[in-house]
């Protein structure tokens, strides 16, 4: 019979636990995936106590606390604090998610798990790789491409055309999709997977756009773009509320249409 193992540094331990200080009330605890490459162990799940009344409503809020007041050693990354530029996206409680924009009282009773994104190289604590997954956008070309000379000021759009456009540009790459998506598990060097997918749709019906038929062509392969089975974790996931896998099947039914 076959004997299965679990690769090196795949088995996480238990970690160290911070206690809130005396006196504190209102206690929550953040277990965290903890990982330093440069150290010969495997991966830990710190226990930090955080006394809520000392800590802003977020997620994201807890973090820096943690960071700035606690465990300086911890890392992450973050920016807008706006669930704008996506920088802090974790899996919180099991879900893909912003920390930013998650509240901390809306999460479930008990201890808040918070792991790096998954089915990613980790870099350091909750710091995915997440070189592969800009490799994947910039091959689908994400401008504007023309033929025709540019004009002496902006390309102009109907407001119906506009509006098309509407649920896909708002995509701010937090790659909470891509790495909920099963597909993107089994696939990941060969299907582009639903962030780069869905932004590729959004330049597809971009009007102003002249090179609809190349992007189709580059995206007629068994694996960029049927690799996709409509499992629909990237529409439940996604923080911004769009919906990846209808751009998916957008792009499918254009190249249907295309060889009718």
């Amino acid at each position: 019979m076959a004997k299965f193992r679990l690769p090196k540094n795949s088995r996480v331990a238990e970690g160290k636990r911070y206690p809130a200080a005396r006196g504190s009330k209102k206690v929550r605890t953040f277990r965290i995936y903890r990982w330093e490459p440069e150290a010969a162990e495997n991966p830990r799940l710190d226990s930090y106590e955080i006394d809520l009344d000392k800590c802003g409503p977020m997620i994201l809020d807890a973090l820096i606390k943690i960071k700035n007041e606690v465990d300086p050693t911890l890392a992450f990354r973050r920016s807008c604090r706006e669930g704008i530029c996506g920088s802090c996206a974790f899996n919180i409680d099991g879900k893909n998610t912003l920390a930013c924009t998650t509240r901390i009282e809306d999460t479930r009773a008990g201890a808040i798990s918070i792991y790096p994104l998954p089915h990613m190289p980790v870099v350091k604590d909750l710091v995915p790789d997440l070189t592969h997954f800009y490799a994947q956008l910039a091959s689908i070309e994400p401008w504007l491409k023309t033929d025709t000379p540019a004009p002496t000021r902006e390309r102009p759009q109907t407001r119906e055309d506009r509006t098309k456009l509407d649920g896909y540009y708002e995509c701010i790459l937090c790659a909470c999709c891509s790495t909920a998506c099963p597909s993107y598990w089994w696939n990941p060097e060969r299907f582009l997977g639903p962030a780069a997918l869905l932004t590729a749709y959004r330049w597809i019906i971009d009007s102003r756009d002249e090179a609809t038929g190349q992007r189709l062509d580059d995206l007629e392969d068994p694996f960029k773009l049927y690799r996709c089975h409509t499992i629909m974790n990237c529409t439940n996931t996604c923080p911004k509320g769009l919906n990846p896998a209808k751009a998916i099947q957008e792009i499918k039914k254009l190249l249907v249409e295309r060889r009718s």
